[in-house]
C-alpha cells in the first residue's frame, strides 16, 4: 500500500464523521425533518464500512461469511426494531413524562452552539454506556448478559449490534430524554457514534491519527477488549469515547487479531439468547439427573 493510500485509509473514520456532521448541519430541511432519515442513515453507515472491509481488509481471519452475515443481519434488525421500541416504551417515554411532571427545563442546552450540542449528547450517551459496560465486566449477573458479545470469533462492521437482547436493552439506556436538544444535533450525535463504534468493530485496515485515537475508540483499542484472555478484556470500555478510559484509568494499549472467549466457542442466536439463564438451566438439569439416579435403584427393585 502506498503512503498516500495508507494515509487516506487511516483518515476514513474522521472523514466519515465530517460527512455525517455536514449532512445533519446543512442537509435539506425536508430530508432532515423526515422520520425515515435516521432509519436510512444508520444502516447506511454499517453497509458503507462493510464494503470498505472488502477493499481494505485488516485480518483475513475476520472475513465475513454467509453464516456471520445473516446472524449479524438478525441482530441489526432486532436492535432497530424490538430493542428500540422496548427502550422507548420502558425508558424514554417515562423519562419524558417525569421531566414534564417536574417542569424540568433545559433551554440552556438549546442555547448551546449546534456542534456543542452534538458533543454534549455524545458525552451523555457515552458516559452512561461506559459505566454500564464496565459494570457488565465486573458483576456476574451483568456479565452473563454481556458475555455472548465476547464469544464473537471475528470482528466486522455489524458486530456492535450482536449480543444478548437483555444486554442490548441495558446498553441502550440513557438520560438524554431529560434534556432539550435540537433534533438534528441529537441525530448527528447518534450517527457520529455509529461511525466511531462501527469502525471500532470493523475489519478495516485503518489506523487513525493520534489526534483521533486519543479521544475516540478505534479497532486497535476494541480488538484488545475482545481478546481471548478475560482479564485483558477488562479495559477499553468506551464504545466511542476511549477518552473516558484514559480519564478513569481503564485504558490499555495493544491490539488483538484473535478474539473470543471460552476457547473461542461461537454461539448460535438461541445460545446467545439463553446464555444469561444457562446456570439456572444447568442446575435444573443436574437436579433432574440426580433425581433420576436416586430413583433408578428403586425402579430396579420394583422390577
Amino acid at each position: 500500500m502506498t503512503a498516500l493510500r495508507k494515509s487516506f485509509v487511516d483518515l476514513l473514520p474522521p472523514l466519515m464523521i465530517a460527512v455525517v456532521l455536514l449532512f445533519w448541519a446543512y442537509g435539506p430541511k425536508a430530508v432532515l425533518d423526515s422520520p425515515w432519515t435516521l432509519m436510512i442513515t444508520a444502516p447506511s453507515i454499517t453497509v458503507t464500512v462493510l464494503l470498505l472491509e472488502l477493499v481494505f481488509e485488516r485480518h483475513p481471519g475476520w472475513r465475513i461469511n454467509l453464516q456471520e452475515f445473516f446472524t449479524d443481519l438478525f441482530y441489526v434488525v432486532l436492535s432497530a426494531t424490538v430493542i428500540t421500541w422496548t427502550t422507548e416504551a420502558l425508558a424514554e417515554t417515562p423519562l419524558r413524562a417525569l421531566k414534564a411532571s417536574l417542569g424540568f427545563k433545559t433551554e440552556w442546552v438549546l442555547a448551546m452552539p449546534w456542534l456543542a450540542q452534538v458533543a454534549f449528547a455524545i458525552f451523555i450517551l457515552e458516559f452512561g454506556q461506559y459505566w454500564m459496560h464496565r459494570l457488565m465486566h465486573n458483576v456476574t449477573p451483568f456479565w452473563l448478559t454481556h458475555a455472548p458479545h465476547h464469544h464473537l470469533t471475528q470482528l466486522n462492521a455489524a458486530k456492535g449490534a450482536v449480543g444478548n437482547p437483555i444486554e442490548l436493552f441495558l446498553i441502550s439506556l440513557s438520560v438524554l430524554a431529560l434534556f432539550d436538544f435540537d433534533k438534528t444535533a441529537l441525530f448527528a450525535a447518534f450517527n457520529t457514534m455509529g461511525v466511531i463504534s462501527t469502525f471500532a468493530h470493523a475489519n478495516v485496515r485503518s489506523n487513525p491519527p493520534i489526534w483521533y485515537s486519543f479521544f475516540f475508540t478505534t479497532i486497535r483499542h476494541h480488538s484488545l477488549h475482545h481478546s481471548t484472555d478475560y482479564e485483558a478484556t477488562r479495559c477499553n470500555y468506551g464504545n466511542s469515547l476511549i477518552l473516558l478510559d484514559r480519564i478513569f484509568g481503564t485504558y490499555r494499549e495493544g491490539e488483538a487479531s484473535v478474539v473470543g472467549q471460552d476457547e473461542r466457542k461461537r454461539l448460535s442466536i438461541l445460545e446467545q439468547t439463553l446464555f444469561p439463564f444457562q446456570p439456572l438451566i444447568d442446575r435444573a438439569k443436574a437436579r433432574r439427573t440426580t433425581r433420576a439416579d436416586v430413583d433408578a435403584p428403586t425402579r430396579a427393585v420394583g422390577a
